[in-house]
């Protein structure tokens, strides 16, 4: 398959994701990550079991995450909350349990269904404080220095400049708000098939950064106290290696030190640097050049 380009790959996820909005989770749950009936050995690739956690609402979960970002968040009474991603309103609904009454959150989801079915969900639940946008995470539809928490799940992956995505984070939190953020990475390099492949994009698979690429790029922007949470292995089943690599290919890639993992991070916005990286005057001009090339607000 050719190269895409980010138009043509935020194109594909969002076809993908209006398609999933219209779903049930069983049908989800059996996917790669919601992107379509790919495998019949086993019931979820990724997603994680929300059911014990205080504000879940079974009719919000599509069974889409990696992790679980709301339960590391350390969300506050009183705090603003923005979930990136919030599909149909999952993690959104929970942190408004944590945040309470006096709280605020909000969502933002690429895809017009999406936001729709989890408009849906909050008015059948008669949440006042929970509100969804439609918007693009590489430029957040929210101002400056708004936010406590922001947690994704599973959705950053997707997103093609994920160095701007992380400068949005940076620009929407306030000075000492964190974030807590579950997503799929990489060890190593995936056979080209599997990479190239529009099915697994959308699937959250191939494109996954390298972990350590990562982590880097969280400290390189200025976020402080980077910590890992939480990290699984993402174990593909061979239905679906089938689908893309020889019998030859897929022995070689399971005896690899090649590797899909999920991790939760979390890291936070100090408090004396009010711009991603901003210490010196000749930061400032190179995270500009860096991070605000395409004429984002982000710096």
């Amino acid at each position: 398959m050719d190269h895409q380009s980010p138009e043509e790959l935020k194109r594909q996820v969002r076809a993908t994701y209006a398609d999933i909005a219209l779903q049930d989770k069983d049908t989800n749950a059996r996917s790669c990550c919601g992107s379509g009936g790919c495998t019949n050995e086993v019931a979820t690739i990724m997603s994680e079991d929300y059911s014990a956690l205080a504000g879940y609402a079974p009719d919000a979960d599509l069974g889409l995450g990696c992790g679980l970002p709301t339960q590391f968040a350390d969300i506050r009474p009183g705090d603003t909350v923005l979930d990136l991603g919030s599909g149909a309103g999952n993690d959104c609904f929970i942190a408004r349990h944590a945040t309470g009454e006096d709280g605020r959150v909000i969502g933002v989801d690429f895809t017009p269904e999406m936001v729709e079915k989890a408009k849906g969900n909050a008015s059948r639940l008669g949440f006042q404080n929970v509100e969804f946008r439609q918007g693009d995470i590489e430029a957040l539809p929210i101002g400056g220095g708004l936010v406590d928490v922001v947690v994704s799940n599973c959705v950053l992956n997707l997103v093609p400049d994920k160095r701007q995505a992380f400068c949005e984070v940076f620009r929407v939190l306030k000075p000492g708000g964190h974030f807590t953020i579950s997503d799929v990475v990489l060890k190593g390099t995936l056979p080209e098939n599997l990479r190239q492949a529009a099915e697994m994009y959308a699937g959250c698979v191939s494109g996954a950064s390298q972990e350590s690429d990562y982590l880097g790029l969280i400290h390189d922007l200025g976020f402080a106290n980077v910590s890992v949470q939480g990290r699984k292995p993402i174990v593909v089943p061979d239905d679906i290696l089938a689908n893309y690599l020889s019998p030859e290919e897929r022995m070689a890639f399971k005896n690899s030190e090649v590797g899909i993992f999920s991790i939760t991070v979390s890291a936070t916005k100090p408090l004396d640097r009010p711009e991603a990286g901003g210490r010196t005057q000749r930061d400032k001009a190179e995270l500009k050049a860096a991070c605000c090339g395409s004429g984002s607000n982000c710096c």
